[in-house]
């Protein structure tokens, strides 16, 4: 515990040594909660204890206060951060200094219209921002009760040179409690910060790392950094990508663990310094999972985290992959994506998985000590669709590894990752429709398997097939695609006789389909 007056705070404000980490939330305070807060130091109320955290470490922290631009702090010289009472420091500051605040709103607050009434007694609101009812000289700007000469004071009436006198040296000499912590790394201090955070809200590892990281002397800034990285993946369609992966990632290549401790411990030189480098190899991981595994949206990927072992591999590896790690690296994809690998203990799985990929990349097989059941009664026991389960969006990965063709013509499907995260969503179409099981007395979860589904083209009409027998829509989008008997195969669906779509036999539909898709995975999977 310690305290500052008021000159000291405002003057460690301007020149830069006390600064509002980027991680607070913006100023939200109105001029009259500000007003109250000023009324609070006339009246020598308390107005709650200020916690800073000093500290060598750079982070990112706010430039600004209205129109007054902060001056970074001396070099290698220690800094505060405000880890509570920012909304009333501002408040303090933006009051005192007469500043004008831009809102989200596009609305601009002038702090300098707070004033103080000479004629209010210590039952009534002394600071305010209303003076539309006062007369001229019975009240003062806040601002120029502080900064005005004595010329200025004297120009009032007799009787309120008392009252000028004790106000503004009861806020010149108002005593603010502080508690100020030493020595705490930035995960401890935003330990603290969320703890006494009213709002609750918990930083999560991100924003702590955005604050740790930046660094103006080279432009880097994590947040705009990973905004552009999306950006750039927006235009492969695979923008689901969260930045938790991404940490992760820089983690495993810098200290062969990602868990939450080792991710804030990371020096920040390092992280800026393989930044370009991490940033294509997860590029590249991309390129492989659309081009070679075939799951061509993020939506699709069972795991983000397999965007981990995969980037990390193009990152250690420098060299084009060769057929043996390509191969590798499907079984590892495939094994991870159907042995439910990352449903838990994800920080642990990974780094062991991590090994693994360290095994491809020194030529070597790696072993599994998890099994995968790809038989075809696991597959229609355990295929209830959820376009959200690990297990059904590895068999979607299946199908749409085989780069399936619209129905309604002969041209690749187009996947959108906005229709995949919905299981009604329009890349979905069942292929024995809900409504033609339901007449038939076949129900949920039979009803709604993932081995009943195909990825379809979005604006296959399904309002048209309704309640309508396979048999019978196929009849008509036969007419219209004359290579019909290609494009169903790409559905993993070999011939429509066989698979009972001609009988509209549905239990023979889903134990032939299920077959196939078990045949397909098969050729991925290392058996040792």
């Amino acid at each position: 515990p310690t305290h500052k007056n008021y000159t000291t705070l405002i003057s460690n404000i301007e020149t830069g040594q006390i600064r509002i980490p980027q991680f607070q939330r913006d100023f939200v305070w109105t001029m009259d909660r500000s007003a109250a807060l000023l009324d609070s130091m006339v009246k020598g109320y308390p107005i709650g204890t200020f916690i800073f955290w000093r500290t060598r470490e750079s982070l990112k922290s706010v430039k600004n206060i209205g129109e007054i631009k902060l001056p970074a702090p001396r070099k290698n010289s220690a800094v505060i951060f405000v880890l509570d009472g920012q909304q009333r420091l501002i408040s303090l500051f933006a009051t005192l200094k007469g500043l004008t605040i831009d809102r989200d709103s596009n609305k601009k607050d002038d702090f300098s219209g707070i004033y103080v009434n000479l004629n209010a007694d210590g039952s009534e609101e002394i600071v305010t921002t209303n003076v539309t009812d006062l007369a001229k000289k019975t009240f003062i700007p806040l601002t120029e009760l502080l900064r005005g000469d004595l010329t200025d004071l004297v120009a009032f009436p007799k009787k309120y040179h008392k009252k000028l006198d004790e106000y503004k040296r009861r806020i010149e000499a108002y005593d603010f409690p502080v508690i100020e912590v030493h020595d705490f790394s930035i995960d401890v201090a935003t330990d603290i910060f969320t703890r006494i955070n009213v709002s609750g809200k918990t930083l999560t590892v991100f924003e702590i790392m955005v604050a740790k990281t930046y660094e103006e002397k080279c432009g880097f800034d994590l947040s705009k950094e990973y905004e552009k990285l999306i950006d750039d993946l927006e235009q492969v369609d695979y923008q689901t990508i969260s930045n938790q992966t991404i940490l992760r990632l820089i983690a495993q290549i810098l200290k062969n663990k990602s868990n939450r401790q080792t991710i804030l411990n990371l020096k920040k030189d390092k992280f800026i310094e393989i930044w370009p480098k991490a940033v294509d190899s997860i590029k590249q991981a991309i390129n492989c999972f659309q081009n070679v595994i075939g799951v061509p949206v993020s939506q699709l990927l069972p795991y983000l985290d397999l965007l981990v072992l995969f980037a990390y591999f193009f990152y250690k590896c420098s060299k084009r992959p060769t057929s043996t790690q390509i191969k590798e690296l499907k079984n590892l994809f495939w094994r991870c994506s159907l042995g439910g690998r990352y449903d838990a203990a994800i920080d642990s799985r990974l780094t062991q998985d991590i090994r693994r990929v360290d095994q491809i990349i020194e030529g070597k097989s790696p072993n599994y000590d998890w099994k995968i059941d790809i038989s075809p009664e696991h597959l229609i026991e355990n295929g209830t669709f959820n376009p959200g389960a690990s297990f059904i969006k590895a068999i979607l990965c299946v199908m749409a590894s085989k780069r399936p063709w619209s129905f309604n013509k002969n041209e690749i499907v187009r996947t959108s990752n906005h229709w995949l995260s919905r299981s009604n969503g329009k890349n979905y179409h069942r292929f024995f429709s809900k409504a033609f099981l339901k007449e038939n007395g076949i129900d949920d979860p039979y009803a709604n398997s993932i081995i009943n589904v195909t990825i379809a083209e979005d604006y296959l009409d399904k309002k048209k097939i309704g309640a309508k027998s396979p048999s019978e829509y196929i009849k008509e989008l036969e007419e219209n695609n004359s290579e019909f008997t290609k494009t169903i195969k790409t559905h993993l669906i070999k011939d429509l006789e066989e698979f009972g779509i001609l009988d509209n036999d549905y239990d023979t539909f889903i134990q032939k389909r299920a077959e196939v898709i078990s045949e397909e995975i098969k050729k991925w999977i290392i058996e040792k």
